[in-house]
């Protein structure tokens, strides 16, 4: 048996393996929840109806799946709820990822043009907060905000305000939360592709006229929109379902998606409703990553 022959079994393994995980991880755990998506409500356990049994039979299996039905989805699109629910977290993703942009470009472009030693140890500063837990990092913030919290003393030490100012449970204190959270996921994308960058193209520029502005704009924001793009789904997608943050820096007039979700599993105990919702999510967030695929094949294209 030749060498090749030899290699190239486990290498067909080794291909397989990402699918296996996708279907064993993903297609499977969806599959339930959307055959709980097209359930009814039951005071049962589990809490809806059909439950498929495979040990009664192929006329008991039929029975089970004529009982499915869209009425979960129907009832999406008519409770205001779930619309304003999905809507405010479309908003809040998107300015957050916004945001996120503003503030990790410059970052991530600083970080590029650091020496080669520097680099490192400017990467580590960034991978630093994700060493202490999520939920710690979020209650440090509560303490922080709330009341006679650390920033208004600051504040009323400087005489910058006369009275504490209201911080939690406000819009503004979701936004730092998941800016700060979610930042290093915009800066590493981008640094990572910035830092590929060929400095000779700058000079290029600059040898036929342009400015240091006019290059950023011509040379080095359209060869780093890879980086934009994966920053920004990295970002948009986890905010758009994020429960934490809302439930605990802000108010609790609108909620998001995650919230609803979280209240119709554990308040409610309605899952083919919060199954549906949960599909309904999923859907939501299926245009934007085929959008980047095809951006990103359309490049590919054009730089062969």
């Amino acid at each position: 048996m030749s060498a090749r022959r030899i290699f190239a079994r486990p290498a067909r393994l080794a291909a397989i393996a990402p699918y296996l995980w996708v279907v064993l991880f993903f297609l499977v755990p969806f599959g339930f929840v959307l055959k709980i998506s097209l359930s009814q409500t039951a005071i049962a356990q589990p809490p809806y109806t059909p439950v498929f049994d495979f040990t009664e039979g192929r006329a008991a299996l039929a029975a089970a799946f004529a009982q499915l039905s869209f009425d979960n989805f129907r009832l999406l699109l008519q409770d205001n709820l779930y619309i304003l629910s999905y809507l405010r977290s479309l908003v809040v993703a998107v300015t957050s990822t916004l945001i996120l942009l503003l503030i990790g470009y410059p970052i991530a472009y600083g970080m590029a043009r650091l020496p080669q030693r520097w680099q490192g140890v400017a990467m580590m500063l960034v991978i630093v907060p994700f060493w202490t837990s999520f939920l710690i990092r979020i209650y440090a913030w509560i303490n922080i905000l709330q009341h006679d919290g650390l920033l208004n003393q600051i504040l009323l030490a400087l005489h910058v305000v006369s009275a504490p100012v209201v911080w939690l449970s406000t819009d503004s204190a979701m936004y730092l939360g998941i800016v700060y959270s979610y930042l290093p996921f915009m800066i590493l994308p981008l640094y990572a592709t910035l830092s590929k960058m060929d400095a000779s193209l700058l000079e290029a520029a600059g040898d036929l006229g342009a400015s240091p502005l006019q290059a950023f704009w011509l040379v080095t924001f359209p060869l780093s929109l890879p980086g934009v793009g994966a920053g920004a789904l990295l970002c948009f997608i986890p905010v758009v379902g994020e429960f934490v943050i809302p439930d605990l820096l802000a108010g609790s007039n609108s909620l998001m998606i995650g919230q609803t979700l979280w209240l119709e599993f554990f308040t409610n105990k309605d899952w083919p409703v919060a199954s549906a919702a949960a599909v309904a999510l999923l859907l939501l967030l299926v245009p934007p990553l085929v959008l980047y695929d095809r951006l990103q094949r359309r490049q590919l294209e054009s730089n062969r």
